[in-house]
């Protein structure tokens, strides 16, 4: 089946989806930088309309700031800060919240045009109204995650960020999924029901299962202890945490825990890659070279990024690149997956 009912189009699709995966990726990468900067509560309203523009007067901020200084943020942690202080941390959310309505926009309206001019075929149009469903809803989730930190806690809760932050890249691996396809004149399945290509399958849930870790990481700060390598304070094992703490469900929220799960996972990933990429080079299978090349190299960078990361004490900048690694990272791995489905 067809994918593009009308060729002419073919170069405007393209560039349609990777504006789409540049948008995404630079969501990701602001609201990563929101929450190294503590700045995801400063604005403690969701307004759709109101919230387009920024304060704009004396007054407007002023009332922004009242209204910052309702939450447990403030008057718990940040009582001595200066209204230029907030309109700093402010910026941050505003611009992240801004780059999410110019990401739906930049979607519906080609998208309209796309369906109007029958462009694609019924199945593509189907599955990219899904994905704008899927937009709306992580616009839904990323208030459901300010609001619980507005009440009783001074931070969001990391299981609402990881649920937001997966939900992006699930987002961007349809859209550079659907790119592949159209780029390469191919229809190949994301994921099937299936026991067919299991290893790789396994691989790409071991990647979304160390993204989901990566955002218990940053939701709890738990960069910013047992800053040691290789070893967690001269212990494999945090030396906080007992066998019964184990055993309770609360231990997800444990920020030693988390973080001994998200180094255990790299190592774990780290030598998966390691074996696939060594079957494929022993078998010989030519048309997975490159993607197996780029996938390794992106593997050592995010491992040695998140190494610097912990080391540095989470310092903002490295903290930044480890999670904008995290994106070419994925990148790396679907094109990797890709590669590997022959039909």
């Amino acid at each position: 089946m067809e994918i593009i009912l009308r060729k002419e189009y073919t170069k405007f699709i393209n560039y349609w989806l990777l504006s789409l995966l540049f948008f995404i990726g630079l969501i990701v990468i602001v609201g990563g930088l929101t929450r190294l900067t503590d700045s995801g509560l400063s604005i403690t309203t969701w307004d759709v309309v109101k919230g387009i523009l920024p304060p704009l007067t004396n007054v407007q901020w002023e009332n922004a700031f009242n209204l910052y200084k309702e939450i447990p943020q403030y008057y718990l942690l940040n009582q001595n800060m200066s209204i230029d202080e907030f309109k700093t941390i402010f910026y941050w959310e505003y611009a992240h919240r801004i780059l999410g309505r110019i990401l739906g926009l930049l979607f519906i309206i080609p998208f309209i045009f796309i369906y109007i001019k029958k462009i694609l075929n019924k199945k593509y149009n189907q599955n990219l109204f899904i994905l704008f469903l899927l937009i709306l809803l992580q616009g839904t989730v990323g208030w459901y995650m300010v609001k619980s930190g507005l009440i009783e806690n001074t931070t969001v809760s990391h299981y609402r960020l990881a649920i937001h932050l997966n939900l992006a890249f699930i987002l961007f691996s349809a859209i550079f999924w659907y790119f592949l396809n159209i780029k390469l004149k191919k229809n190949k399945f994301f994921f099937q029901f299936k026991s067919d290509y299991l290893v790789p399958k396994i691989f790409i849930f071991l990647i979304f299962l160390q993204i989901t870790f990566g955002a218990f990481t940053s939701g709890l700060d738990a960069g910013k202890i047992y800053q040691s390598w290789p070893l967690m304070n001269n212990y494999f094992f945090p030396d906080d945490l007992t066998l019964k703490n184990v055993m309770n469900i609360k231990i997800f929220s444990e920020p030693s825990f988390v973080q001994f799960i998200h180094r255990k996972l790299a190592y774990i990933i780290f030598a998966y890659v390691l074996i696939m990429s060594f079957f494929i080079f022993y078998k010989k299978e030519k048309y997975m070279y490159n993607s197996t090349i780029f996938l390794l190299i992106m593997i050592f960078i995010q491992l040695i990024l998140g190494i610097f990361t912990l080391i540095s004490g989470a310092y903002i900048w490295i903290a930044s690149l480890h999670q904008i690694s995290t994106i070419f990272l994925l990148i790396s791995s679907i094109y990797f997956y890709y590669n590997s489905l022959k039909a």
